[in-house]
């Protein structure tokens, strides 16, 4: 065996070459903080020998080893391996075994295979998130479904509190906005209407016009719009703000469901409420297009007569279940993004706007697929 030993070696360090690529590297006396210290580099070097197939390290006279000791001969095995040599241990005291095995496990394992591209780990992650949201939906709408199940089957359970004061502030505090908002839409829809028909001399069919285009559309829609910007808005930020506080944790550790306790009575309230706000605004609209005929000369009998002689009960009826769709589709997805807010001071924030896009791209998909229902049913 020639006995050799790295310039500069340290005390407690030296390095035998018993064949060709094959070392015995001893390692003399305790390993604490001050001599792996000293021992650290040259001990690394010794590992990182090209030509090095088999690295065996004898621990002579170590009664003591650390931490530090334990990263030392860690260090070590995972340098030769990475440089193909065959890594053997000797004279280690039977109790530091499993330490060294615990601390083995616990070092990031190098991929052997290739890193996927980027393009396909960007995919992989899109599809896993994909996945996940589609499980949380899912579990969303089947606890949301048994909550109002239970609701109607046992009235005495639901907080009809909390289901007075979201409608207070769902329908009452919206209704001066609704109104104006109504009433302007029937005024601009009916002035630009006659300007356009007044030349076929056509001003008369401007009331069958705005009572279809209300009662079946521009209801429902605007009304729901108003809905997921204001009171969506505001389910997913009180919500958040309740999530970001922990007091949802609390009251999933008291055992009662944050979606019965808070997402269910936002979701009645705005069921009972909102099919009412539709009315007002439809009238509100009707009162702002009597008042562009009557200042063209129209008696106001003749358009009321004009309005609900071409608005039936298909119309009306139709208008309600459109907006009780809305309604629930805003209500429950407002409710989700507050649950879902997560930590930091812009969480909140982007809470409230996710709820809102999340609310207006519903509302455009339903709407499409009512549009072409009630043609296929000749509603």
């Amino acid at each position: 065996m020639n006995r050799t030993a790295p310039p500069h070696s340290p005390e407690g360090l030296a390095l035998d070459e018993a064949a060709p690529g094959t070392l015995v590297l001893r390692l003399r006396g305790d390993l604490n903080a001050a001599t792996v210290a000293r021992l650290w580099e040259p001990a690394l070097a010794a590992a990182r020998n090209p030509g090095l197939a088999a690295l065996t390290v004898e621990l002579e006279g170590a009664g003591y080893v650390d931490g530090s000791g334990l990263a030392l001969l860690v260090s070590l095995q995972a340098e030769a391996r990475a440089h193909g040599a065959e890594v053997t241990l000797a004279g280690l005291p039977e109790r530091y075994a499993p330490l060294l095995a615990l601390a083995e496990k616990a070092r990031p394992q190098s991929a052997a295979a290739a890193p996927p591209s980027r393009l396909r780990g960007f995919g992989e992650r899109e599809l896993r998130q994909l996945l996940a949201d589609l499980r949380l939906l899912v579990s969303f709408v089947g606890e949301c479904s048994l909550v109002l199940y239970a609701s109607l089957r046992h009235p005495k359970t639901v907080r009809w509190a909390d289901v007075l004061r979201s409608a207070l502030a769902v329908g009452v505090e919206s209704l001066p906005i609704l109104l104006l908002i109504g009433f302007l839409m029937g005024l601009i829809m009916s002035f630009q209407s006659v300007i356009t028909l007044e030349r076929f001399g056509g001003e008369i069919y401007v009331p069958n016009m705005l009572g279809l285009v209300m009662f079946r559309e521009m209801g429902p829609l605007v009304t729901a719009i108003l809905l997921a910007a204001r009171s969506g808005s505001a389910f997913a930020a009180e919500i958040g703000t309740m999530r970001v506080n922990e007091e949802l944790d609390a009251l999933t550790t008291m055992g009662i469901s944050p979606v019965r306790f808070l997402v269910g009575p936002r979701i009645l309230s705005s069921l009972a409420v909102v099919p009412l706000m539709t009315l007002f605004f439809n009238f509100a609209s009707l009162i702002g297009g009597a008042l562009v005929m009557v200042s063209i000369g129209f008696p106001l009998v003749t358009f009321t007569s004009r309005v609900f002689a071409n608005v039936h009960h298909a119309e009306l009826f139709g208008s309600f279940f459109k907006i009780m769709v809305y309604s629930l589709l805003v209500a429950g997805v407002s409710c989700l993004r507050g649950l879902r807010t997560g930590g930091g001071a812009s969480a909140v924030g982007r809470s409230t706007t996710a709820a809102v896009v999340s609310g207006l791209i519903l509302i455009t998909v339903a709407d499409g697929l009512f549009a072409v229902l009630f043609y296929y049913f000749k509603i």
